[in-house]
């Protein structure tokens, strides 16, 4: 496959830049001008079964972070921290004035809180690039008021489950098992990492692919800071190719943006969101919480898992917490 490196790159064309990607790595009508589910589609009964089958040992990774108020966000475009309330409560319990006949009592809750707080996917409806989504629909089309009614997030019920893949670049190129803020991550850093953590690391169609920088370990340690939105280690734009040619089902990270911040554009936001989403139709997670998994996937030399991660099925979602399952 032929990479593009980041000094071919022009800072001040972002648009040319974007328009050249989008038009190499269009999957729009791959699968039918209908078709809502983009690279999903490259996830069938088979490739879940040899995904079940990595199941050895039993041992279960939750990659998901905490859905509360000591989250990362900081309100960037109304984005909140989960506020979690009590409807009723043991006090009330106690006390008797639930209503309730014989004794019986209990406890109810509620929450609210932006869909995209915490460890969550992009759906398809998530990015448009120039009045255009997925498969070449007319943004106005897919998402209104009422939410997305052509590619919800509902769509993927049941479906983002199979063979999981850890590629800990932050262990293997970065400093001390992190990378740093702005550090762009290449096609050949992650190819490196592919060979340097063998041939459990191979990637296959169908894959669903989880990228550790370290930032989450960092921002763990010394506090949230710029976590939500600021400076990160992240995807540079010259993965496009890769990300299209790879045909991987889905790409998670453990960042707020999955791709590098400050871009490698002048006065350029989430550049290769723009491409991935509404022409490739990649499932794009972040936040994602990956220390766990990837100190045992170090120590056991096994970098592939059995990986279960539906979003929630909000109907019309553009994007769903999840709390994704790893099981080696």
């Amino acid at each position: 496959m032929t990479y593009f490196s980041p000094e071919s790159l022009d800072p001040q064309d972002p648009e040319g830049a974007v328009a050249a990607a989008a038009k190499r790595c269009s999957n729009w009508g791959r699968w039918g001008n209908d078709d809502v589910l983009g690279t999903l589609n490259f996830i069938d009964d088979e490739h879940r079964c040899a995904g079940a089958a990595l199941v050895r040992r039993g041992a279960s990774f939750s990659l998901a972070q905490s859905f509360d108020m000591n989250g990362p966000q900081r309100g960037w475009r109304r984005r909140t921290n989960p506020v979690h309330t009590m409807l009723d409560t043991g006090v009330d319990a106690e006390r008797g004035n639930q209503g309730f006949p014989h004794g019986i009592g209990g406890a109810d809750d509620v929450i609210f809180m932006p869909l995209q707080a915490s460890t969550q996917w992009d759906g398809l409806g998530h990015i448009f690039d120039h009045g255009f989504a997925y498969n070449g629909r007319r943004a106005g089309d897919v998402v209104t008021s009422e939410g997305d009614g052509v590619t919800g997030i509902e769509t993927t019920a049941g479906l983002i489950a199979g063979r999981g893949v850890l590629l800990d670049v932050g262990r293997v190129i970065g400093a001390d098992g992190e990378l740093s803020d702005g550090f762009a991550i290449t096609p050949e850093h992650l190819d490196a990492t592919i060979a340097a953590q063998g041939d459990t690391a191979h990637l296959g169609r169908g894959d669903l692919v989880l990228v550790r920088t370290g930032q989450l370990s960092r921002a763990r340690r010394e506090g949230w800071g710029e976590y939500a939105g600021g400076a990160a280690p992240g995807l540079s734009f010259t993965t496009a190719d890769w990300l299209h040619g790879t045909e991987i089902a889905g790409i998670a990270t453990d960042t707020w943006g999955f791709e590098v911040r400050p871009t490698e554009f002048e006065n350029a936001f989430q550049p290769l969101h723009q491409v991935a989403i509404p022409h490739i139709g990649l499932f794009i997670g972040e936040m994602w919480d990956l220390d766990a998994l990837a100190d045992d996937c170090a120590a056991d030399g096994v970098f592939e898992f059995w990986l279960t991660a539906t979003p929630l099925p909000v109907t019309g979602a553009v994007g769903a917490p999840v709390a994704p399952i790893a099981v080696k």
